[in-house]
């Protein structure tokens, strides 16, 4: 079974940026999408960002449209998220999470692999 380890939450100012990672164990990465999900207390997870296989198709959530990069570096079997004007209610777990395509979906059940998640807390 595929292994997902996120990194680079924590505690943010309003405003600032963050950067999270993703490592994938499996030598299959460079095949799949990779999403980014997150999910607030009380509220259903919620597609953030996607990647193609190859990098070359990117998708942004509505929420986040504008203020995040999605990339990915094959070589090193990590997607990353970029988040730049951070605001209060991204306050989440961000999970990523590998498809079962090449293509990236916004629907959880488009995607077979998890990681546990990384807390992001923004403070006003």
């Amino acid at each position: 079974q595929e292994l997902l380890v996120e990194s680079g939450g924590g505690l943010a100012q309003a405003g600032s940026k963050l950067t999270l990672s993703c490592v994938s164990s499996e030598s299959t990465f460079s095949r799949y999408a990779m999403g980014w999900f997150r999910q607030a207390p009380g509220k259903e997870r919620e597609f953030v960002a996607g990647i193609s296989s190859n990098g070359g198709a990117t998708y942004w959530g509505e929420a986040v449209k504008g203020r995040v990069t999605i990339s990915r570096d094959n070589a090193k079997n990590t997607v990353y998220l970029e988040m730049d004007s951070l605001k209060p209610e991204d306050t989440a777990v961000y999970y990523c999470a590998r498809g079962r395509l090449h293509m990236p979906q916004v629907l959880t059940s488009a995607y077979s692999y998890w990681g546990r998640g990384t807390q992001v807390t923004v403070s006003s």
